[in-house]
């Protein structure tokens, strides 16, 4: 499909998840009724919760949500540990280097497999490679027989499952719901992942006091079978069915294409891009804050953690509940996500901080599902892959570059400063993609 407005092979889906009538009947003609209804269908098939009348979504989605949980489980325990093994918070970093380059080199390769390969496949084999490297993990923590180096080796693997998983998850969405509810089960994936950051961390900081990192490890192994479960009970009439797969002989430069041909798409993955690089670099800034700016210690950037989640989980409902964003909206968000940001930055005390930072965590997490869902809508399924995979390349990759400078601004200007950069820097994207599309923007139309 090249847009939300119209889609090449409309979708007829009951949403009665009890009745195996829930495949997809197809239809070949772009000028059919239901193809000249898509807008309509769209429009009654909104609401934040709408993906949940689907069978297949309810049974991917509950088994997420177990992943989720043991994946910020994982990452308090895996900081924890290199921290405690080392004493540097340099090799902290070089652990998330080391997870994020696998992204950065590969990721459209990644994408590629998603477009080419049975998709449900593949994410079985990504959770066992999964499970199996953190049970490893495990137990070299429990026999106490690890080492920095084996953390060093462990993330770097596991970033190149990443680089499998994480475009094969993004579309493989598209197969248990209809596209016109595309925008509700993104929006859904978003909260549940920032619903689960409230119980993970807590969870992991209860192993690790009582019973050992290692078993904290363990335990997040084991929720790998959650999913692997759920695609399990995935039924075959459950399923959409995915496009064929192209066989271009450049299949990487016909992606490039894709973006460079689609203005709303190629925009869209600027601004990801930017947030993604300098935006987002919470741990830096928001324990800067907690620690210098308000004299606190851990608790306080636990709380900033919480109400930022807090703020996530409600920007990713009330982006579900709207049709698939233009660019305009995905601008206007990505604006007062740097400008919530932004002041938050110079907020006089800790209540207007705390306000703030819920209105910060609502306009990223709505900027980020609508983004997600524009791009994925926008695109031709044959390459979706790819392209899911230039985008998490902008989203990911730009970290080992943005989070360096930001936290030379931290330690060199302070908090605020280091924070009032991660604010204006997506507001001077914004002005820049206006500037530039302007006209285009203020007509309102499908870019």
């Amino acid at each position: 499909m090249t847009s939300a407005a119209t889609v090449r092979h409309p979708i007829s889906i009951s949403p009665d998840s009890s009745n195996s009538s829930d495949s997809a009947n197809l239809s070949s003609s772009a000028g059919s009724p239901s193809s000249s209804n898509s807008s309509s269908s769209a429009k009654s098939s909104s609401g934040a919760f709408a993906a949940l009348r689907f069978r297949a979504y309810r049974t991917y989605v509950a088994g997420q949500s177990l992943a989720n949980i043991g994946a910020w489980m994982q990452s308090v325990a895996q900081d924890w540990l290199v921290l405690r093994l080392t004493d540097s918070a340099t090799a902290v970093g070089i652990t998330m280097a080391l997870q994020f380059l696998p992204m950065l080199l590969f990721g459209v390769h990644g994408g590629l497999l998603a477009d080419r390969c049975p998709r449900r496949r593949l994410l079985l084999a990504t959770q066992s490679a999964n499970a199996l490297l953190t049970g490893a993990l495990a137990a070299l923590t429990i026999v106490g027989a690890i080492r920095a180096e084996h953390v060093y080796v462990f993330a770097f693997l596991c970033g190149l499952v990443f680089v499998v998983d994480a475009p094969t998850r993004q579309v493989f969405v598209a197969e248990v719901v209809p596209p016109q509810y595309l925008q509700s089960a993104i929006s859904l994936n978003g909260a549940v992942f920032q619903a689960t950051r409230l119980v993970g961390p807590a969870v992991a900081g209860l192993l690790i006091g009582t019973v050992g990192t290692g078993w904290a490890f363990a335990a997040n192994a084991l929720c790998y079978l959650g999913p692997t479960v759920g695609l399990l009970r995935l039924r075959a009439s459950d399923l959409i069915p995915a496009a064929p797969p192209d066989r271009e002989p450049r299949p990487l430069r016909t992606a490039l294409r894709h973006v460079r041909e689609r203005p709303q798409v190629f925009w869209t993955i600027f601004l990801v891009g930017v947030v993604g690089m300098f935006g987002l670099n919470f741990p830096i800034v928001l324990t800067a804050m907690a620690s210098r700016t308000f004299s606190a210690g851990a608790g306080m950037y636990g709380l900033f953690n919480v109400v930022l989640a807090v703020g996530s989980v409600a920007g990713a409902l009330l982006a579900g509940g709207r049709p698939a964003g233009r660019l305009r909206l995905i601008v206007i968000l990505g604006g007062l996500f740097g400008l919530f940001q932004a002041l938050d930055a110079v907020a006089p005390d800790l209540l207007g901080f705390l306000v703030l930072l819920i209105c910060m965590g609502a306009a990223n997490l709505a900027f980020q599902a609508m983004a997600n869902a524009s791009v994925q809508l926008r695109v031709d399924p044959q390459v979706r892959g790819r392209v899911m995979g230039l985008y998490l390349i902008a989203f990911m990759g730009g970290t080992p570059i943005g989070a360096p400078i930001i936290g030379g601004l931290t330690n060199h200007f302070g908090a605020r400063a280091g924070m009032l950069a991660c604010g204006l820097i997506p507001i001077v994207a914004c002005i820049i993609i206006v500037l530039i599309r302007g006209g285009r923007l203020r007509a309102s139309a499908v870019i």
